[in-house]
């Protein structure tokens, strides 16, 4: 009966160690995955700017101001140097990071799982004005907003949060050319003959 009983221990005491075995193995890959979850922050553009498939315009334009190589696709792919219409656009960022205090982030041990040490905030502002001499064709104004946070195990840069503001502003541009470019069509064939109206398209 004795030899029983101590059988019956000794099978516990294994079925225990195995047990508290996997919950420790699950604890640790459940904390890996917190950890990977946490440290993979998504890059936040906020209002969403939906993809337009980009396509040149019905007509060309001379580009008077601005950076080739820093417009909207829409203006990129509608450039002439011959052309008497005319495109000025330019670009700005300000920044809006947030650091959490390192005499607090020290002490945090939801630091060592991949708690947000600080946010990486970009804000990008964009105007396109179209003309064709004097005339004022269109003028657009955009703004958006980019951010990322980063913790102890990834890091963000400024240059990856700039990108992405700057990539989101064009498109919002190119969203508001894009709506606007019958009219716009029709008011560059008419600009050597008639003062064409004038559309103003803000944030």
């Amino acid at each position: 009966m004795r030899h029983i009983f101590v059988l019956a221990v000794s099978i516990a005491v294994l079925a225990a160690s195995a047990c508290s075995s996997q919950q420790s193995n699950l604890s640790q890959s459940q904390t890996q995955t917190s950890i990977a979850d946490q440290s993979n922050a998504q890059l936040v553009i906020a209002p969403k700017v939906d993809n337009v498939r980009a396509h040149p315009l019905p007509f060309k334009g001379k580009l008077i101001s601005g950076n080739k190589d820093e417009l909207p696709p829409a203006i990129a792919m509608s450039l002439s140097d011959n052309s008497p219409v005319t495109f000025a656009y330019r670009e700005e960022l300000t920044h809006d990071d947030y650091h959490v205090p390192l005499a607090i982030s020290a002490l945090d041990p939801a630091n060592l799982i991949g708690a947000p040490l600080g946010d990486i905030g970009v804000t990008a502002f964009a105007s396109l004005s179209i003309s064709s001499g004097d005339t004022i064709l269109a003028d657009y104004t955009a703004k958006e907003h980019a951010s990322k946070s980063y913790n102890l195990y990834h890091d963000v840069t400024h240059a990856e949060v700039d990108e992405a503001a700057r990539a989101a502003v064009r498109q919002r541009i190119d969203q508001k050319i894009y709506s606007d470019e019958d009219r716009l069509a029709k008011a560059v064939a008419g600009a050597g003959t008639a003062k064409a109206p004038t559309a103003s398209a803000g944030q």
